[in-house]
């Protein structure tokens, strides 16, 4: 009875075990499919053309081509091309360039690439994450963050370029006096008289607002 009492104790603990590794098994299968569904879109979300036309402009900055037989993402992934990039653009912005050292090191270039690049006037919603390069995560985030660099190289004029990307439209802004909000307030008013009842109620024309068109 004793031996049939712990044969039995010893079957229930390892139907526990099974079902707990049976369980972790399906949570971790199940892991790992998602990570594959959002592999899978970001690697759609990717522009080839794209891809291409930075690494050119990188190359023709630089003035050297990538190493053959490696791939894009693989060429930028310790962040010390684009490092190397940047002080091109605006010299001493990365002031050491990490070119060994290890994981840390070099994503310690790509967090210095993406400080210089807001410095020298890209929007922090153009930067991608240190993630999207290291752990490939969102390669064409990185391309993105790119062509938005290249957008900025023309508002600089003392880059000679190469450039990136078409020319970002310029804004034309128009200033109004005071006197010439006070004469639309006047239209405005005279309007809201006339259209049965409307008012100007919520509206504020300030004398120093400034109307920007096209932007």
């Amino acid at each position: 009875d004793l031996v049939y009492k712990q044969n039995k104790l010893i079957f229930a603990f390892s139907l526990v075990w099974w079902s707990n590794s049976l369980v972790h098994l399906s949570a971790k299968l199940a892991i790992m499919s998602l990570e594959r569904q959002v592999q899978a879109k970001l690697a759609a979300k990717r522009d080839v053309q794209q891809d291409k036309e930075a690494q050119e402009w990188i190359e023709s900055i630089l003035g050297a081509k990538f190493p053959p037989g490696q791939a894009y993402e693989d060429v930028l992934k310790d962040g010390t091309i684009l490092c190397e990039v940047i002080n091109k653009l605006a010299p001493g912005s990365v002031s050491k360039i990490n070119k060994s050292g290890g994981q840390f090191k070099f994503m310690e270039n790509i967090n210095n690439f993406q400080a210089a690049i807001k410095n020298y006037g890209v929007a922090d919603i153009d930067v991608f994450q240190t993630v999207d390069l290291w752990e490939k995560k969102d390669i064409a985030g990185v391309t993105n963050t790119l062509f938005a660099l290249g957008r900025q190289t023309y508002r600089h004029s003392e880059w000679p370029g190469p450039w990136l990307g078409p020319k970002p439209s310029e804004e034309n802004k128009r200033d109004f006096s005071e006197e010439q909000l006070k004469a639309g307030q006047t239209i405005i008013g005279l309007q809201a008289g006339q259209n049965k009842g409307a008012t100007q109620a919520g509206q504020n024309i300030g004398a120093g607002r400034k109307i920007i068109i096209g932007k």
